[in-house]
């Protein structure tokens, strides 16, 4: 049998490149297993060999040591490959093909499925609807920060890409698809971009560039990206936003204000979560600070992306609080002024098929925006510490070298 490497979580601040279980059509106990998922068959699934996989802010919070994530989890949902074994199940992919796997798990088949809302899937995860790769309370499902992983529910899921060749030429973008540019895309969508709008993105990481990037598509007239490290807001004008730096200007309104003549935005998008930061030189970690300054600069009868991740379980919480998800925010502040607001993990399947044609059209320039960086399994510990103390890059592992090659 094949060997396997992975990614894998070992405590807070520390991931390290291990031996790890080759994937098989059936999900086995192994750190972060649901029980109620052990043994449990996946004929309707496949083996995927890597091509790229991403490093995601997400998992960050896990290698923080900011969620009850277990020690030996294989980390990484963000899974571009090629399948090179099917389910006894599996009826329309094929061995051969490259595939986007979208990071939400879904069955196709529970209502929430039916109606696109693929981030709910009821039938994944014992504990709570939802489910991802690689991470904390999400049923077990083994990441693909590794060479390879087992893609259940493929007939369903899958998004094959129509031209190989085609696709490997720009699959530092169609990487993107499994989660970065689908969930900015929807912060984006939720806050109700339009042609004309102004738009707040609170965030320059990679998911606050993507939305940047996915406004600009949709039509907005001004992209305004705040956040407190420079490098990650160069990385926002190069593509031709504005932006404002929130720790040399902590008054954000006053700031917006110089950029349009009038201090508030007509949509916002919150692409920080729960480990936001207060606003100036010094300020400590404040976790409601987003959404009640999105909210503050937000007009009337505006609306409000959230992508950023927030969770229900945080041990390294500033209070007893925060560390269950019970935040200060000013709600009575969205309801006076009849704000709309939009959470959740983001239903991948909804928009993964048009970005994938916005990419291949060359309308959509997304590893530009987001600066991604090529990098080999082997240099994925050494990446997380640089994205962790703030690099403006997306790093892209090559598991194979099969895009250096």
């Amino acid at each position: 049998m094949a060997g396997n490497r992975g990614v894998v979580y070992v405590g807070k601040g520390h991931v390290e490149v291990q031996d790890i279980r080759y994937p098989e059509l059936v999900l086995r106990d192994g750190p972060g297993v649901n029980p109620l998922n052990v043994g449990r068959k996946c004929n309707h699934g496949v083996i995927v060999k890597v091509v790229t996989t991403n490093i995601c802010g997400s998992d960050q919070h896990m290698v923080r040591g900011r969620t009850t994530a277990p020690s030996g989890l294989v980390l990484g949902h963000e899974i571009t490959g090629e399948v090179i074994e099917v389910g006894s199940d599996v009826e329309f992919i094929q061995k051969g093909d490259l595939v986007s796997v979208p990071f939400n798990i879904a069955c196709g088949r529970c209502r929430s499925c039916k109606t696109q809302d693929t981030h709910i899937c009821e039938n994944v995860n014992p504990d709570r609807p939802g489910s991802a790769y690689g991470y904390v309370d999400m049923g077990g499902w083994v990441g693909g920060q590794s060479e390879y992983v087992m893609v259940p529910y493929a007939d369903f899921q899958l998004l094959k890409f129509p031209d190989k060749d085609r696709a490997m030429e720009k699959i530092l973008d169609l990487t993107m698809l499994s989660d970065i540019f689908p969930t900015g895309y929807h912060g984006a969508v939720s806050a109700g971009v339009k042609p004309g709008s102004t738009v707040y993105v609170a965030g320059a990481g990679p998911v606050g560039l993507a939305a940047a990037h996915s406004a600009q598509l949709l039509g907005a007239s001004v992209v305004i990206v705040g956040d407190l490290i420079e490098e990650r807001l160069a990385q926002a004008r190069s593509f031709g936003c504005e932006t404002v730096n929130l720790r040399n200007h902590p008054n954000l309104a006053d700031q917006i204000d110089q950029i349009l003549g009038v201090p508030e935005v007509d949509c916002a998008i919150d692409a920080v979560g729960f480990e936001a930061s207060g606003h100036g030189e010094g300020a400590q970690e404040a976790p409601a600070t987003v959404l009640n300054a999105v909210m503050d600069i937000t007009r009337a009868g505006g609306r409000l992306g959230i992508p950023g991740l927030y969770v229900t379980g945080d041990p390294g919480g500033i209070d007893d609080d925060a560390k269950e998800g019970t935040l200060k925010i000013r709600l009575g502040l969205g309801w006076a002024k009849a704000h709309t607001f939009v959470t959740g993990q983001t239903p991948v399947m909804k928009y993964h098929r048009d970005l994938m044609m916005a990419i291949l059209s060359g309308r959509a320039q997304i590893a530009k925006a987001v600066n991604a960086t090529l990098i080999s399994l082997d240099e994925a510990p050494a990446s997380y510490q640089q994205f962790d103390g703030g690099a403006s890059k997306k790093f892209v592992i090559d598991p194979h070298g099969l895009v250096r090659s």
